[in-house]
């Protein structure tokens, strides 16, 4: 992959530690991020990657630590806000709507953008129907995009798993982003979705230069698309590099994955 040419940290958590009750799921993990970049996070299961993008995303809330996104420490913040901020989210076991369509579905990602009164919307006149016109378009873009214009009409229950995933992604990127978090995007899928979706993830990052933070397990995968990599391990930070710099990583090699690529 070509080198880019990375620019200022868009996100930094620093010192994070979450427990639940005596179960401690991450423990001092410091790492950054970088606007435009890649960024893989990597480690056996259990190891607190879904817990640190819960935390990234509001939905955890650490005991010790701090996170920075933009140059400014984020206090506590629901969600939703998080959202507004410009940071959106696809989760490891889908979260879709299954009686909706994919048109509608892809939707439901423009509420970041709908200002809106209820009474303007409700006579749908003036700026709601402007409104309305604009968050359509960008929605259709996001369905040329992704290919599935055939689908677009489609109830989401009734699409193959790869499908929905790209539905998934696409719900996302309609919120236009500044840093997409994937959770396990090519989970479940065979060797031509996981092509896909790799191509998809990283004409996202090219071509609309969205930063990217990623959990995945198929590091085929990881050595293809991601610029630098960060390993987790019973919730400790191991490793963090480019991609070469981890597969020779004899910490990170030992605790998962099993074979030095030297």
């Amino acid at each position: 992959m070509e080198e880019k040419k990375q620019n200022n940290r868009i996100m930094e958590v620093k010192d994070i530690t979450l427990r639940f009750g005596g179960v401690t799921a991450i423990e001092g993990v410091s790492f950054d991020i970088l606007e435009g970049e890649v960024r893989a996070i990597i480690g056996p299961n259990g190891a607190g990657k879904s817990s640190m993008l819960n935390v990234i995303n509001g939905f955890y809330h650490p005991q010790q630590g701090e996170v920075w996104f933009n140059g400014q420490k984020r206090g506590a913040m629901k969600p939703y806000q998080i959202a507004y901020q410009g940071i959106a989210r696809t989760f490891q076991n889908i979260a879709l709507f299954k009686g909706m369509s994919t048109l509608d579905n892809i939707m439901t990602g423009r509420f970041t953008h709908m200002k809106s009164g209820m009474i303007s919307q409700v006579f749908w006149k003036g700026k709601a129907e402007k409104e309305e016109y604009e968050n359509r378009e960008a929605v259709e873009k996001v369905i040329d995009f992704l290919e599935i214009q055939t689908i677009r009409k489609t109830e989401v229950g009734k699409l193959p798993y790869g499908l929905q995933k790209r539905v998934e992604l696409g719900r996302a990127l309609a919120a236009e982003p500044k840093l997409l978090l994937l959770d396990e995007p090519m989970a479940g899928m065979n060797v031509e979705e996981k092509e896909d979706m790799s191509r998809f993830i990283l004409d996202v990052n090219e071509e609309f230069g969205t930063t990217v933070a990623l959990i995945e397990h198929d590091m085929g995968v990881v050595m293809d698309i991601a610029d630098r990599v960060v390993v987790m391990d019973y919730g400790k930070n191991i490793g963090d590099g480019t991609p070469k710099e981890i597969v020779s990583n004899q910490k990170v090699v030992d605790a998962y994955l099993g074979v030095s690529h030297d």
